[in-house]
C-alpha cells in the first residue's frame, strides 16, 4: 500500500525530525510505502532546512517551499497536487498528531469509507482554541448535515481519487469532508490520541471562529446551490417581492376605503406612511437579488465546461471510465 503523508509546515523546525521519525518507524512496523511531503508555508526560522536535510538523507521524502505564507488550505492543496499514493494523510507538524494512529485510519477506511476524520476527544489544547472550535464544529454539522464531532481535526486520510473532483482554496481546508460527501463520497470518523504540544505554539485563537462562519457561508452555497444559484438568490428575491406587493395591495386598499365617508376612516396620504418605504426597498430587494441570480447562473452556465456537476462510482462495459472533469462527458 503506498501512503502519501502531507505535512503543511509554518516555524515547526523543532519537531520535523522527532515526526520523520515516528512515520518512518510505524510505515516500516505496518509495512506500508510511504512518502512524506513537506509544505512549507513560508517559515520564517529553520524549518526549511531540516525539511531539506530530511529529503537528501531520505528518499521517501519531499519538500515544497511556498515564497511566503499563503496559508494552509494553500499548502495542502499543494501537497495533493504532488502526492503519488492510493491514500493520502495529513496531520499537523506540530507533533499534536499521533501516527501511531494511522493503522485504524486505513481500517476504517477498508470498512467502505473514502473520507476518514479524527476526532480529538480528549484535547491538550487551551480554552480559547477549544470553545471556538466545538461552536464552530456544531456549526458545520447542523448547517451541512455531515455530522462530524471535529472537523477543525487536521488530522484525515482520503482515498487519492477525491482531490481529482475535490479543489481547495481559500480557507477551505477544513471543509474537504464536507465537499467530498457533497458529491456522494463516504466520511466517517475515528477518536484519535491527541498529544501535548511541545515546541512552539497554536497559529489559531478564539477569532478564527467568524473566519470559520463566512467559510461555511461559502461552502453550504457550492455545495447546496453551485449549479443552481438561482434557486437560492432568486428565492431570496420573491420572498422580497412577495412582501413588496402585498404591501402595495395593501396600502391600495387603505387609501380607498378611507376615502369611503360611509366608512369613517380618516383618508390617508401614501407618500406621507412610513410603510411605502419600506415597500419600495422590499420591491427593488427583490429586483436586485434576481438580477444578481441570473448572473451567477449565467457565469454557471459559461463555467459548465469545468467540472461535471456529479461523480461516478463505477461502470459496467466500458473499458475507460467517463472523464467527469469535463461537461461533455457522456454516460
Amino acid at each position: 500500500m503506498r501512503l502519501s503523508a502531507v505535512i503543511p509546515v509554518y516555524n515547526e523546525e523543532d519537531s520535523l525530525r522527532e515526526l520523520h521519525r515516528e512515520l518512518t518507524d510505524v510505515a516500516a512496523a505496518n509495512d506500508y510505502q510511504i512518502e512524506i511531503i513537506f509544505v512549507d508555508d513560508g517559515s520564517k526560522d529553520g524549518s526549511w532546512k531540516v525539511e531539506q536535510e530530511l529529503a537528501d538523507s531520505d528518499p521517501n521524502v519531499n519538500a515544497i517551499r511556498f515564497r511566503r505564507n499563503f496559508g494552509k488550505a494553500a499548502a495542502l492543496d499543494a501537497g495533493f497536487r504532488a502526492a503519488r499514493g492510493d491514500l493520502v494523510l495529513t496531520l499537523d507538524a506540530d507533533l499534536q498528531d499521533d501516527p501511531a494512529e494511522i493503522p485504524r485510519f486505513l481500517e476504517k477506511l477498508d470498512s467502505g469509507l473514502d473520507v476518514v476524520s479524527g476526532y480529538k476527544q480528549v484535547r491538550h489544547d487551551p480554552w480559547h482554541k477549544v470553545l471556538p472550535s466545538r461552536i464552530f464544529n456544531w456549526m458545520v454539522s447542523t448547517l451541512t448535515g455531515v455530522r462530524l464531532h471535529d472537523h477543525n481535526c487536521g488530522f484525515k486520510c482520503y482515498r487519492r481519487e477525491i482531490f481529482d473532483e475535490v479543489r481547495l482554496y481559500g480557507e477551505l481546508h477544513r471543509f474537504v469532508p464536507v465537499l467530498a460527501a457533497a458529491r456522494g463520497w463516504k466520511v466517517g470518523e475515528i477518536v484519535v490520541n491527541h498529544r501535548a504540544r511541545q515546541f512552539g505554539q497554536s497559529k489559531y485563537g478564539f477569532f478564527r471562529i467568524f473566519k470559520g462562519f463566512l467559510d461555511l457561508l461559502t461552502v453550504k452555497f457550492i455545495t447546496g446551490f453551485g449549479q443552481r444559484p438561482q434557486h437560492l438568490l432568486g428565492g431570496i428575491g420573491l420572498a422580497f417581492f412577495a412582501f413588496g406587493g402585498l404591501g402595495m395591495v395593501i396600502l391600495a386598499l387603505w387609501w380607498v376605503l378611507s376615502r369611503i365617508p360611509a366608512l369613517g376612516l380618516n383618508p390617508i396620504h401614501i407618500h406621507e406612511t412610513a410603510m411605502i418605504f419600506y415597500v419600495i426597498t422590499a420591491l427593488l430587494l427583490g429586483t436586485q437579488f434576481l438580477m444578481v441570480g441570473l448572473l451567477a447562473e449565467l457565469i454557471t452556465a459559461q463555467n459548465s465546461h469545468g467540472q461535471a456537476p456529479y461523480s461516478i462510482s463505477e461502470t459496467s462495459g466500458y473499458t475507460k471510465l467517463p472523464d467527469t472533469t469535463s461537461s461533455d462527458t457522456t454516460v
